[in-house]
């Protein structure tokens, strides 16, 4: 008898301990770019970095061999495809990822949870809200009960159709974007332990819409008032009953109903999921006057007046109305244009400037058969966004040549000029990028990059720094802007609009 009992309760220990070693079954999923509707550029499967199913792994350093999420369920990858901001995605590169992500959901079900991995503010040829009708196809595959988590970058935009198909949902708090990847792995760790401790989807999500669409330029969390109103989200995601608050600044580069700030809460505790909105969105509609650009902005002119007098090296300008990592084709000649124009650098013992960068895949390659200490005569630019300004020519020394089988990139010097061409747009965001090319950006006079705010090393490396209010696709002139769509009035462009309800909206889940 007592051996029987033995066995049974060894038996029931082995059931008990195989029951707590079940995982949970996520998957993941998202496609990731902020495109600009005022931009003529167009993003295409050739635009994206894709990864396939256990490709997947290596893209999100939460999964990688040796992580703690990654022995936590059982992962699920699909399709995660990300670019660089650009302009709309055309219609068949859009079904095509759709379509990979749906089979191969298919394929894997029944599933427990969803990582809805987006940014936020992808536009799509003929298509409004791509992120709300690709999470709506997507619960037609793995149905209601599915918990489904959506991370996301704060320039996102949360319509209600995302608010509603999304049981959680949370974004970035600083601006430069230096907490993405907490972020994203904080989302994830949320869903698998409410799936691991049975409390599967939150009570209770809201939703508050703010008519206020602001460039993030001027709402960077390294200034006021961003830095205090992002620092709300931080207590406001530690009261009792709330999963998470978050605030969405929105993406102002589109013109579409669902581009505008978004305030949203989940938890459990409905009191406390309700305050936290409201006073977090009654908190940013009270500062909207006092958001302000984080440097000093002028025109291009003033911009390098300023730079060529100061003593402090380097002295950084932010070409802003190109701006390739906010959507901008990258291409547009106009400031490079200017700049070749002015005595200070038509001399080669001139005022030292780096400009980074314009592409043209044609110049690079000329450029590539002729080596470095080649001379070249030769356009470049304005391929793709020729409003503003023709190709520019550049007529010079080829000093640096970086071979790379996706984006070559040379090193020109024009001049005093040395100016980087490369074969496919991109933003410059760290010293490395200039040193490959024998370019010193700390000894150099000016700087000048194609970027709006500076990312963490450029910031850290500049002696002075000032954002030129150029010419381009993202520029931030948003008043000038020919929007049709967005749902007005709006902050600031209607300046003297009347106080907006804030009232928290209960988003329903899905059934």
């Amino acid at each position: 008898m007592k051996r029987l009992t033995l066995i049974i309760i060894i038996g029931a220990t082995l059931l008990s301990s195989c029951a707590k070693k079940k995982m949970p079954k996520v998957a993941i999923a998202g496609i990731k770019i902020e495109s600009s509707t005022f931009s003529p550029a167009r993003s295409t499967e050739e635009s994206f970095n894709v990864a396939i199913g256990d490709e997947i792994y290596d893209m999100i350093p939460y999964l990688r061999d040796g992580q703690p999420l990654r022995d936590r369920a059982e992962w699920v990858p699909t399709l995660v495809a990300r670019a660089t901001p650009g302009g709309a995605v055309t219609r068949e590169t859009y079904e095509k990822f759709v379509s990979i992500i749906l089979d191969s959901l298919r394929a894997n079900l029944p599933l427990d949870g969803l990582v809805y991995d987006i940014h936020g503010a992808m536009s799509v040829v003929g298509l409004d809200d791509p992120e709300g009708d690709m999470i709506k196809r997507i619960r037609e595959v793995i149905g209601p009960d599915v918990v489904v988590t959506t991370p996301m970058d704060l320039h996102g935009n949360v319509s209600w159709t995302l608010a509603e198909n999304s049981d959680m949902i949370s974004c970035y708090r600083m601006a430069p974007h230096e907490d993405a990847w907490e972020c994203r792995e904080r989302a994830a760790r949320d869903l698998i332990e409410r799936l691991e401790n049975g409390k599967g989807k939150p009570k209770y999500k809201v939703w508050i819409p703010v008519p206020i669409l602001l460039p993030g330029e001027q709402t960077s969390t390294r200034v006021e008032p961003a830095k205090s109103l992002y620092a709300m989200t931080y207590p406001a995601s530690e009261r009792p009953g709330v999963i998470d608050a978050s605030i969405w600044i929105g993406y102002a580069w589109a013109d579409e109903p669902r581009n505008h700030a978004v305030v949203m809460a989940t938890g459990d505790n409905k009191k406390e999921v309700v305050n936290a909105a409201e006073e977090i969105a009654e908190y940013f509609w009270s500062v909207r006057h006092q958001f302000d650009f984080v440097a000093p902005t002028t025109t291009l002119e003033e911009c390098l007046a300023n730079a060529l007098k100061s003593t402090k090296k380097p002295y950084f300008i932010s070409d802003t109305g190109d701006n390739p990592t906010a959507g901008g084709a990258g291409d547009v000649t106009w400031t490079l244009t200017q700049l070749l124009k002015r005595d200070e650098f038509r001399r080669p013992d001139g005022t030292h400037l780096i400009y980074a960068s314009i592409p043209d895949a044609d110049f690079v390659a000329k450029a590539k058969s002729m080596g470095v200490g080649g001379k070249i005569d030769m356009e470049a630019g304005a391929e793709v966004d020729d409003r503003y300004a023709p190709p520019v020519r550049l007529k010079g020394t080829i000093t640096a040549i970086y071979d790379h089988p996706t984006n070559s990139e040379v090193a020109v010097r024009v001049g005093s000029i040395d100016v980087i061409v490369t074969e496919v747009r991109k933003g410059f965001h760290k010293e490395h990028e200039f040193t490959k090319l024998n370019l010193n950006p700390r000894e150099a006079d000016i700087v000048m990059v194609k970027i709006g705010y500076l990312e963490p090393e450029l910031y850290n490396m500049q002696a002075d720094w000032m954002m030129a209010l150029t010419l381009g696709g993202v520029n931030q002139d948003l008043a000038g802007l020919p929007y049709q769509r967005i749902n007005r009035p709006m902050y600031p462009i209607d300046k003297d609009m009347a106080d907006p309800d804030l009232t928290a909206r209960m988003v329903p889940f899905v059934k």
